[in-house]
């Protein structure tokens, strides 16, 4: 029987949208009336789009699977992602296309008013997943409600699948599942603060991840591994290549960047390195526009010209 290759290296699930940015002197604002900013700008993408764009960036092969509204804020997302050759396969929700108010301080640091939409019995049809699924190398779930119903159908295929946590502190239910049921779990240090290395091991300890790794922005990353001892490894942050405009999307391309490193076959300590050039590329410029390629990223890592899968 002659075994079929799989169509897609990532399968991204769910955390398409648009981004509204208002850039601001400093956060938090003062209380005001009335707060004079510059040009107010609008991005399409979002942690979902973000990862399936700088995935395809990054020359994978990429499906991005999502319940978006038949609406304006819709159509940017589908233009956006045509754009950056992603492959988009979209259900229309009646709820509409998600949003998200970034305040963004001249250090480039944000405040996310989310947002979500998505009303609670949302569900993906398992027809409509499930032959998509069956062809990826990897899937990557962003936390959207509907999105945790797919994890029976992701283990019984045997997939390995990743999820980005963002700012979970170890106690919101809502993130939970995923932390628990995904073989590879990111998540921002920023709201975990010195309880991070607990939190990387509660979530080996109780979950099934093989690897964690906690994003700490200008700090660099932590990884921890089931096979790597009980402290975190500390992986130093790249230096941006041009000043910080703006941090949105930082953390997608640092997941982009990773899982490239992962489908490569290389090791985390390497998948770390790559996905911390990935991210401070994506500083560089507004919006998550800044989207690394393959070439630049092995060169900025000194990986030289080795390929994809080699």
């Amino acid at each position: 029987m002659i075994q079929r290759q799989p169509e897609y290296d990532v399968v991204v699930v769910g955390g398409s949208g648009v981004d509204t940015i208002v850039r601001v002197d400093a956060l938090p604002v003062p209380l005001a009336d009335s707060v004079m900013v510059g040009p107010i700008e609008e991005w399409p993408g979002q942690t979902g789009g973000n990862v399936a764009l700088g995935a395809r960036a990054l020359g994978l092969d990429v499906a991005l699977l999502d319940c978006i509204g038949d609406d304006p804020t819709g159509v940017r997302v589908r233009e956006r992602l045509a754009e950056g050759d992603v492959e988009f396969h979209p259900l229309i929700s009646a709820a509409g296309t998600r949003r998200a108010v970034n305040l963004v301080d001249a250090k480039g640091r944000r405040m996310s008013f989310y947002d979500a939409r998505d009303p609670e019995d949302l569900r993906m049809p398992q027809d409509f997943y499930l032959p998509r699924l069956r062809r990826t190398r990897h899937v990557h779930l962003s936390i959207t409600n509907f999105t945790r119903f797919l994890y029976d159908d992701i283990e019984a295929l045997g997939v390995p699948v990743s999820t980005d946590l963002h700012d979970w502190d170890g106690r919101d239910e809502h993130q939970r599942e995923f932390a628990l049921r995904s073989d590879l779990v990111f998540f921002s240090a920023a709201t975990a603060g010195d309880r991070t290395p607990a939190l990387m091991r509660q979530i080996l300890r109780e979950g099934r991840a093989e690897t964690v790794v906690a994003t700490a922005g200008a700090e660099g990353s932590y990884l921890l591994t089931r096979d790597g001892g009980p402290d975190p490894h500390h992986v130093p942050a790249t230096v941006p290549p041009a000043p910080v405009v703006d941090t949105n999307g930082a953390g997608d391309a640092f997941v982009t960047g990773f899982l490239y490193g992962r489908l490569d076959g290389r090791d985390v300590r390497d998948c770390a390195r790559l996905g911390a050039v990935a991210g401070a590329y994506a500083c560089t410029a507004p919006g998550s526009t800044a989207l690394i390629g393959r070439e630049a990223l092995l060169a900025a890592d000194g990986s030289g010209s080795q390929e994809h899968g080699s």
